[in-house]
């Protein structure tokens, strides 16, 4: 018995069954202007559907109201790009609205039978109801009162679920719009390994030179390569920190150009790191380094990076030679 009421209390029922009401609030009005065609504002809809923004609008309206607190309900919020998507949206409002008659009926005819059931039973006669007026007036029809009220249970949970399934069917996101989302999902998890590998490169290469740096001027016993040593430490330490920052902003903001990315123009900050820890370090750069494309000269720069990183972890001080 528990679970059968616990529909009853979700406000999801609920916030679906005004979702159900509210074009019934334009059909009302259209009532007002014209009794004799109820069908009308039906014929209206096909060319409002075909309106791309309307697809936005329904969408907004079905997330909020039928499917609220879900975090993907499939359903979409962009305007229709393509006649398909229209013609969708165009079935959708005509569903919309059929669904919206029937619960706007139910929920004012089968109370009203109901209350006229129990007025059988207590002996009154019941009047202005079809089908009810004619009863004669009886104990028996208390037996039958609830079954209005179990109808309009049906009709209430049962339309509401039917409307949110024909939402995901009908605003669901085309094949282009899904082929979108997995295009982007399957950048982001590219963005988030290339930011571990960075992560891995930009301090990988600052605590190998920290590293290399002190063991040298502890082995050296020099004060003044040991002040040149801690100056070194501290600038790798500085744009370590740096390249951490913007990493981490990275992951912050999802939505941050990569552009920001280091290149090849700031290869010179790595030679100067690697001669500061010991390093013979000879540069030969060829061409114009700020005309490479990004993503390659992005590359490039974390390739050098690796290899000076690699150079001293392994080979310490040795002469390293660099072209570009």
């Amino acid at each position: 018995m528990a679970r059968f009421l616990r529909p009853l209390l979700r406000g999801t029922t609920y916030t679906r069954l005004l979702h159900l009401w509210v074009p019934m609030l334009v059909v009302s009005v259209w009532l007002f202007i014209d009794l004799s065609t109820p069908w009308m504002p039906a014929l209206f809809l096909v060319p409002l559907g075909l309106v791309p923004a309307v697809r936005i609008g329904e969408g907004v309206q079905a997330r909020l109201l039928l499917t609220p607190g879900e975090a993907d309900p499939g359903i979409s919020q962009t305007p229709s790009a393509t006649w398909r998507d229209r013609l969708r949206t165009v079935v959708w409002l005509e569903l919309r609205m059929g669904l919206g008659w029937i619960v706007v009926a139910a929920s004012v005819w089968l109370p009203v039978m109901c209350l006229q059931l129990v007025r059988c039973a207590s002996g009154e006669a019941p009047a202005g109801v079809p089908l009810l007026d004619r009863l004669p007036p009886h104990r028996a029809w208390a037996l039958l009162a609830p079954l209005p009220l179990l109808a309009l249970y049906g009709v209430v949970v049962g339309l509401g679920r039917l409307v949110t399934a024909g939402a995901r069917r009908l605003l669901g996101p085309s094949a282009a719009e899904r082929l979108a989302a997995l295009e982007e999902r399957t950048e982001q998890l590219l963005e988030r390994t290339r930011i571990a590998r960075e992560l891995h490169d930009s301090i990988g290469h600052a605590l190998t030179v920290a590293v290399v740096q002190a063991g040298a001027a502890r082995a050296a016993g020099d004060p003044a390569f040991t002040e040149r040593a801690l100056g070194a430490i501290e600038e790798t330490g500085r744009a370590a920190l740096a390249d951490l920052e913007r990493v981490l902003g990275v992951l912050r903001e999802a939505g941050r150009p990569v552009s920001a990315r280091p290149t090849l123009a700031d290869a010179g900050r790595l030679l100067e790191s690697a001669r500061a820890a010991g390093a013979k370090v000879g540069a030969e750069v060829t061409g114009p380094v700020e005309a490479v494309p990004g993503p390659v000269s992005r590359e490039g720069y974390r390739i050098l990076q690796e290899a000076l990183t690699n150079a001293l972890r392994h080979a310490g001080a040795v002469p390293v030679r660099v072209r570009v």
